[in-house]
């Protein structure tokens, strides 16, 4: 299995370690409870260096990938990031990702660790002119996440992190020691760790990511660490952070037969631009099919994925991801579902073992401050 370059610190701390896309990762550290609330409370911080880092750039970049995304970044300026959808000829999602406009006709694309060569050779192979580079292995990522994220970054950056919204970015500088960040491929020169620094992230909470080499991965979790305030997080928490948003998992929640029409948000697909798949979503319009919903159990249990939803006892769709959320000490749920059953309100009932617990369809996401 791959490893990112803060196994060593993981082990340290006394991460649980699984295999998680090709990745030796950890779970969890003091418990996935515990972590998850410590990120809606206080702050936390993830590896997330397995996923994918694409670089795309050349002067026709921007026309190009509204081609590919289902959510053009072509009229985003410098800054801007665009979450959307990568789709196959036949309409169906080979992954979502976040796209960031870094710089004048320069684009840093972020798929799931699973799919990093199959997306990058999809963008090489449906793109011409432009300069794709695989920066999977030369990057790390660490997710600062939680209500204090901003001001314990601030301490440390360069920039004034408050004027930066979400989903903007920006290069910027960390201090402590100095380290340039990929001058071969954006030369410039500055006092600290080079990085750049979006406020995006998975969790629904205030938050930033953290782009720096893998040399100075190592330095910034120390870093972060310091002091207590900032605990190390593992994908347990990452997962049922996420889920109480709404956010989908990839391979899990659509796994290669699901279109964007299926899935949702509706803002992810702009039907005003060309893009690959397009002409799919506009016939899939006009027919019957089934759609991601959230649900809320209204009995004692616990959702998993592969549990089948039952209309009147009868089965008439599966969970994709589910668990008993932390914050609300209920069971929530994402599955599919016919459209006729999609509306907000709909009562069904999820197979738990040997009992029909009641579900009831609702509007994401589960949680709300």
């Amino acid at each position: 299995m791959k490893r990112t370059p803060l196994y060593q610190r993981h082990l340290a701390a006394g991460a649980r370690m699984v295999e998680f896309a090709g990745w030796e990762m950890p779970i969890q550290y003091s418990g996935i409870i515990e972590e998850h609330k410590h990120v809606r409370k206080r702050c936390g911080v993830f590896d997330v260096s397995h996923m994918g880092d694409l670089l795309v750039r050349g002067p026709q970049a921007a026309s190009q990938l509204d081609y590919l995304l289902t959510n053009p970044i072509g009229k985003a300026p410098v800054g801007k990031a665009v979450y959307g959808h990568l789709l196959s000829t036949d309409g169906q999602i080979i992954d979502d990702v976040i796209t960031y406009h870094i710089a004048d006709g320069a684009y840093l694309m972020v798929p799931n660790a699973a799919t990093v060569d199959r997306v990058r050779e999809w963008v090489r192979g449906n793109t011409r002119d432009l300069e794709v580079l695989d920066l999977s292995t030369r990057l790390a990522c660490l997710a600062v996440q939680g209500p204090l994220a901003e001001g314990v970054l601030q301490g440390m950056c360069s920039t004034d992190l408050s004027t930066l919204r979400r989903f903007q970015g920006r290069f910027a500088f960390l201090t402590g020691r100095n380290s340039p960040f990929l001058p071969d491929l954006f030369p410039g020169r500055g006092e600290g760790v080079g990085c750049y620094i979006a406020r995006t992230g998975y969790t629904g909470e205030d938050g930033f990511e953290v782009l720096v080499e893998d040399k100075d991965a190592g330095w910034l979790w120390d870093r972060l660490l310091e002091g207590g305030a900032v605990r190390p997080i593992g994908l347990g928490a990452r997962d049922t952070l996420r889920l109480e948003m709404g956010y989908l998992l990839s391979g899990t929640d659509f796994d290669g037969s699901q279109t964007s029409l299926q899935t949702g948000p509706p803002w992810v697909v702009k039907m005003d631009h060309p893009f690959i798949g397009r002409d799919v979503l506009i016939l899939q319009r006009e027919r019957k099919y089934d759609v991601l919903v959230a649900l809320r159990l209204e009995g004692r249990g616990v959702p998993r994925h592969g549990y089948a939803i039952l209309e009147a006892g009868r089965p008439v769709g599966k969970v994709t991801s589910g668990t008993m959320s932390p914050c609300l000490r209920v069971g929530i749920a994402l599955g599919y579902v016919p459209q006729r059953l999609a509306a907000v309100g709909t009562r069904l009932e999820v197979q738990v073992r040997d009992e029909a617990v009641p579900a009831r369809v609702v509007e994401l996401p589960f949680y709300r401050k």
